[in-house]
């Protein structure tokens, strides 16, 4: 295991099999740095397009098609004072006919407090003067190459990960993603200061971000959608359109989960699911959108898990 610090020179606007930027190993952990969705660096310098520029890919040693990579977020940090966001809601989240009347979509700043952990509107409305939101440091755009030579947009999200803005995939979670080249070739970007369920306003609160993670290979592993975890919950993540089809992708992974991990069979999977199950609508606003099956980890609490 060996610890690498990675300063990104580059960034790309798709997932894919780009060349990588450096080779580690099962159990390494790497230190680096990514700029904002519109890609502005810690500096203020645009160093990216606007479209969730990704730093990597990372190749990772020993990683194939039929195995998952685990990636655990050990550390984000806000690398600058200053997020943003976009005013009003997206459209496609009110009644039709509130369309018109929503405000205009400019875009907003906002000033972060690592001190205070907190967050606050740089020109608050009269209401919101003494308002902040808690900082809540997540990672918006992740994942690895997708299959069959496929280059996706950033903007968007799939079996491989991507755009999904769920915002429990923040520090101490740990993501797992199909590995489906050699490699694996993960990228990360996208950090958010904080954001709600559903990114409902079309963005976090979009920054760059100094970020710490360890990449691990869990061979001979398949799973089909990306799943995470946390120190509360397990979840999966489903992306597609309509929102029904990503509730079916997740909630069907969630089923191989409980088999693969806690032996259960799937009339014991649809019980324990029907009584504890949580859906967090992740994002609304992408191309995809994106539903996450969770589970609280107390409700497993007398079945034994897998190693």
């Amino acid at each position: 295991m060996a610890g690498h610090n990675f300063n990104p020179q580059h960034f790309h606007a798709t997932l894919g099999a780009h060349a990588p930027v450096l080779s580690v190993r099962d159990g390494d952990v790497v230190t680096t740095t990514t700029v904002d969705a519109h890609g502005f660096d810690h500096e203020h310098i645009q160093r990216g397009g606007d479209t969730n520029p990704m730093t990597g890919p990372f190749f990772v040693e020993g990683a194939a098609p039929g195995d998952t990579l685990a990636v655990d977020i050990i550390r984000i940090r806000m690398n600058r004072l200053m997020g943003w966001t976009r005013q009003g809601l997206a459209w496609n989240v009110v009644d039709p006919a509130r369309v018109r009347a929503m405000p205009e979509r400019e875009k907003i700043f906002w000033r972060i407090d690592d001190n205070d952990r907190a967050v606050r509107l740089e020109r608050p409305t009269a209401a919101l003067s003494e308002w902040s939101v808690p900082l809540k440091p997540m990672l918006g755009c992740f994942g690895v190459a997708p299959a069959d030579g496929e280059y996706i947009s950033t903007a968007t999200s799939g079996h491989h990960g991507g755009n999904m803005d769920y915002n429990r995939f923040g520090e101490g979670a740990t993501a797992y993603f199909p590995v489906a080249v050699e490699g694996a070739l993960f990228c990360l970007g996208d950090a958010h200061a904080a954001q709600g369920d559903g990114e409902i306003a079309g963005t976090g609160i979009e920054t760059s971000a100094e970020v710490e993670f360890r990449v691990r290979v869990l061979k001979g592993r398949s799973i089909t959608w990306p799943r995470g975890e946390d120190a509360d919950s397990l979840f999966t993540v489903g992306n597609a359109r309509p929102l029904e089809q990503a509730l079916q992708h997740a909630t069907s992974e969630m089923l191989d989960w409980l088999a693969q991990d806690f032996g259960l069979d799937a009339v014991s999977a649809a019980h324990l699911l029907g009584m504890h199950v949580r859906y967090d609508i992740a994002n609304v606003f992408n191309p995809a959108f994106s539903v996450a099956c969770r589970l609280e980890k107390q409700a497993l609490a007398g079945f034994s898990r897998r190693a």
